[in-house]
């Protein structure tokens, strides 16, 4: 048996000694294992992904989020020289129909009267449906540094001090920004009143002291 375990390449024993360290290292094993430890330690790892994946959706989320904005926005503003540009022809057609004759019986200036009119609402429909919004105060609407230009101001008993008198020039915005300030009258603040004089003053108490060594 011996020399046929030699001639087969094996040292008498070997095979044993190869089970005996192989069974020695599953007990070895099966006493560090720990399952609650490698449970506890799944959880943290399972936790860590969790919370990395969390993070990576919602950095994914925020550039979708920009970018769609910065679209929105270029696609928004891209008229905004073109609208303002037109806003001369909007001012120059407003006074036309303001100052229009609509009392004429000429039915060549009504027609006239009437297409300038139209013009003009066609206009300011095609400013709305691309977000150009008129800025129209009010009379007594509260001024607006952000959307108003001040030009004068004027006093104004019925009204507060800063509201809006009338509007010279109307204003335009394009989706929140303002392309043109309103020109407007301001109602002028309430002229500070006159302290009374004090009679402890040095003036007055010379003045005083005088007049009674005066008549003394």
């Amino acid at each position: 048996m011996t020399e046929d375990a030699t001639e087969n390449g094996h040292e008498p024993g070997e095979d044993w000694l190869r089970e005996h360290d192989r069974g020695a290292d599953s007990s070895d094993f099966a006493e560090t294992f720990d399952p609650a430890a490698e449970l506890e330690r799944l959880a943290a790892e399972n936790a860590a992904l969790k919370e990395q994946a969390l993070r990576y959706a919602a950095e994914a989320e925020n550039t979708k989020r920009r970018a769609e904005r910065e679209a929105n926005d270029a696609r928004a503003f891209a008229i905004q020289r073109f609208a303002r540009d037109l806003l001369d022809a909007s001012d120059n057609l407003a006074r036309a129909v303001a100052h229009a004759p609509k009392d004429s019986t000429d039915p060549t200036v009504k027609n006239f009267v009437l297409g300038v009119e139209m013009t003009e609402k066609a206009l300011q429909g095609a400013f709305e449906r691309n977000g150009v919004k008129r800025v129209d105060p009010a009379r007594g609407d509260r001024f607006d540094p952000h959307l108003h230009q001040a030009m004068m101001e004027q006093p104004a008993a019925d009204l507060a001090p800063g509201s809006v008198l009338s509007v010279m020039q109307v204003g335009y915005e394009l989706f929140g920004r303002i392309l043109r300030p309103a020109l407007v009258a301001v109602s002028a603040k309430a002229p500070a009143a006159a302290e009374p004089a004090n009679p402890y003053a040095q003036g007055a108490t010379d003045a005083a002291g005088a007049e009674l060594d005066t008549k003394a």
